[in-house]
Parts: C-alpha cells; sequence; structure tokens
C-alpha cells in the first residue's frame, strides 16, 4: 500500500494530530467525566449539554464557531496571538483543537460510564480511612476505570483520524499544513483517476482504527489481569 509524498505526508498529519489531540484532551475528560459522575452542583445540567453539543452540531456549524472564536480576528484567536504567538486558525495546531472539540463528548461519555459503574462505597470506605479525595481517586477510583480512559481515548483517537466537517472548515485543506487523511481523500475523489490513490489512503484509515483497537483491547487485558492480581 504505498502512497505518493502527499498521501504520506497527509497520513503523518493526521498522526500528528490524532496523537496530540488525545493526550491534550484526556486529562480534562477525566476530569469533566468525573465532576459529572460523582458531584451535583449549580450548572451542571448547563455543562453537560455543553460538552455534549458538538455531537449534535453539525460538524461545518462546530468549525464556523471555532472560526469565528479562534480566527485571527476572533476574540479568542487574537488573544492567542498576541500574547502567546500561537495562530490557530488555517495551522496544523487549528485541527488538532478542532479535532480536541469533536472528540471530546466520546471521551468524557465513555470515562464518565467507568466512573459511575465504581461502587461509591469503596470511595466513600477510604475516605473513612482519611483519604483526601485526590488520593481516594488515584489509589481507588483511577485503577477501575482505566478500561474506560482507554476506550474514550481510543474513540477520541478515531474521532481525530476521522475528522472532516469542523476540520476543513477551521483549517481548510492546506497540503503538508491541514490536509488530513479526510480531506486527501475527498480531493482525490473530486480527481478523475483518483480513486485508486483514495482506497490506499482509506485502507491505511483502516489500518491506524484498527491498530488503536487492538492496542486498546491489549492494554485493557494488561489493565485487568493487574487489577486482578492485586
Amino acid at each position: 500500500m504505498m502512497l505518493e509524498p502527499a498521501g504520506w505526508e497527509a497520513l503523518r498529519l493526521s498522526l500528528l494530530v490524532g496523537v496530540t489531540a488525545t493526550a491534550l484532551a484526556l486529562p480534562l475528560a477525566i476530569w469533566v467525566a468525573w465532576l459529572l459522575a460523582r458531584r451535583d452542583f449549580w450548572g451542571k445540567a448547563a455543562l453537560n449539554a455543553f460538552v455534549h453539543l458538538p455531537l449534535v452540531l453539525p460538524p461545518v456549524v462546530t468549525g464556523y464557531l471555532l472560526l469565528i472564536a479562534f480566527g485571527r480576528t476572533g476574540p479568542v484567536g487574537r488573544f492567542l496571538e498576541e500574547t502567546l504567538g500561537l495562530v490557530l486558525a488555517f495551522r496544523w495546531t487549528g485541527a488538532v483543537l478542532a479535532a480536541i472539540v469533536m472528540g471530546f463528548p466520546l471521551m468524557v461519555r465513555a470515562i464518565r460510564l467507568a466512573i459511575e459503574a465504581v461502587d461509591p462505597k469503596l470511595e466513600e470506605a477510604a475516605r473513612t480511612l482519611g483519604a483526601p479525595e485526590w488520593a481516594v481517586f488515584r489509589t481507588v477510583t483511577l485503577p477501575l476505570i482505566l478500561p474506560g480512559i482507554l476506550a474514550g481515548g481510543v474513540m477520541g483517537f478515531a474521532k481525530a483520524i476521522g475528522e472532516f466537517g469542523a476540520t476543513i472548515t477551521f483549517v481548510a485543506n492546506i497540503p503538508g499544513e491541514t490536509q488530513t487523511l479526510p480531506s486527501a481523500i475527498y480531493v482525490l475523489l473530486q480527481v478523475p483517476g483518483g480513486e485508486d490513490a483514495a482506497l490506499r489512503l482509506v485502507l491505511w484509515a483502516c489500518v491506524l482504527a484498527l491498530g488503536a483497537v487492538v492496542l486498546s483491547e491489549w492494554l485493557a487485558r494488561r489493565v485487568a489481569a493487574r487489577i486482578a492480581g492485586t
């Protein structure tokens, strides 16, 4: 399944965006999932709706909202450029942001279900022994929800490498800068005779997705065996 240089570049960029987006989003997803699963507070329903909003909005709408807010003339984008020198619109970093926004609800959902499956009595027992909240989470909750975290990470990664609508709206389709696998496949399908090259990219996308699932299953089994051993 040899690719042309542009295809390899799209594959490299997709991996870069997927890994970066997953690594950046996962800690925040764990915290938000824990808040929604274990805490009652004013505005909880609003937070839950906001987190899951990208799932119900058309991806193009989400991308347009990102462009308004994080574009070079947008309020957040202008602030980031003036203070940190960070430009998101039409850059690969913007593709990472779009992937985070689109994959975040999937990650939160998977991790929240894992937290809700943990018996609260186990956490309460640790608190009665004097353990602070962070220690309860680290020693009791976290080991039990690791399979859910892995599942959320895989879902976020898969969404990141497959994201198209929000990405192309926010950062366009610039070869070597923002052209990921879905964008490259779309371009090839618009060119007569590009079906073979598009098919090769599709096969590579399948390899990436299946590889992530296999790795997740292997890690989940290792975690389950470790928990059972302890």
